[in-house]
């Protein structure tokens, strides 16, 4: 797929995710996020760089860690994103230490080796070149400084994956072609590896994602999440299909009126080179 086609897909994918992607992932991808910023180690007066940050909920607890005398940068390719992540900020009061711009993983206007810690929780998989954004993080990165990253593990441990086919089934969505490419095996560390870091660290995390009803599993994974681009171009026809197909590939997993299912987060930090 043409890189500039999947950019724009993103984009336009996660700005009509944005209003909803906060109230149907946060608490589900909380597990991943708490071991990403474990594995960081932040201290305070450091510089912090959050790739991909979507609505800042990563960047807004890695504020707190640097604390005011260091300083914390979000990007995304969504603009809508960004603009979620400013006003949630705004509107808690957040810390004066925070700040978030629309900026391309694979192509960041930044200045080189100007960070302490570079962040990315949850995006890495959508990027056309993720090889190419993890050559930008270290390029920013000072000698030495850390690299924590995550991202969704094997798709045969992730029954929420059964989206895509059917999503693709009614409209070519090429959300990601190879969405799980970095969730096999070592093929994140791997690719840390190859860019040039060192002290490469990896884990795979084993979690349950709770749905109290279908309706919002389907939510997930349609109208907040990353098949939002695919979703808009259903009519109302397609849209009661596509979410009966996917309830029949998650009946396993039903619990009375919920749903408890399983999925893998691969969590890797490494430091770049001195």
């Amino acid at each position: 797929m043409d890189a500039r086609l999947q950019r724009r897909i993103q984009r336009y994918g996660w700005d009509l995710a944005a209003d909803d992607y906060e109230a149907l992932w946060r608490s589900r991808l909380a597990p991943a996020h708490a071991a990403l910023l474990e594995a960081a180690r932040l201290s305070p007066g450091q510089r912090v760089l959050d790739v991909a940050c979507g609505a800042g909920t990563i960047a807004l607890r890695a504020a707190a860690a640097v604390g005011p005398g260091g300083q914390v940068m979000g990007v995304d390719l969504s603009g809508r994103m960004i603009e979620a992540a400013r006003a949630r900020t705004a509107a808690g009061g957040g810390p004066g230490n925070l700040r978030f711009e629309r900026m391309d993983a694979e192509a960041l206007d930044l200045p080189t080796a100007d960070f302490d810690a570079v962040l990315c929780g949850l995006g890495l998989m959508y990027a056309p070149a993720p090889e190419r954004a993890l050559g930008e993080m270290r390029r920013v990165l000072r000698p030495g400084g850390r690299l924590s990253l995550a991202v969704w593990g094997e798709r045969a441990k992730c029954a929420w994956a059964a989206c895509f086919p059917i999503a693709d089934a009614e409209v070519s969505s090429e959300v990601c072609p190879l969405f799980f490419r970095l969730g096999q095996g070592d093929a994140l560390a791997e690719a840390c590896a190859d860019q040039g870091f060192v002290f490469v660290r990896g884990q795979r995390l084993p979690v349950v994602l709770s749905y109290a009803s279908g309706e919002e599993a389907c939510r997930a994974a349609f109208v907040g999440g990353p098949l939002a681009l695919a979703w808009s171009r259903f009519d109302a026809e397609t849209r009661a299909r596509v979410s009966d197909a996917y309830l029949r590939a998650i009946a396993p997993w039903r619990t009375g009126e919920g749903y408890a299912m399983p999925g893998e987060f691969v969590v890797v930090s490494a430091c770049a080179p001195w």
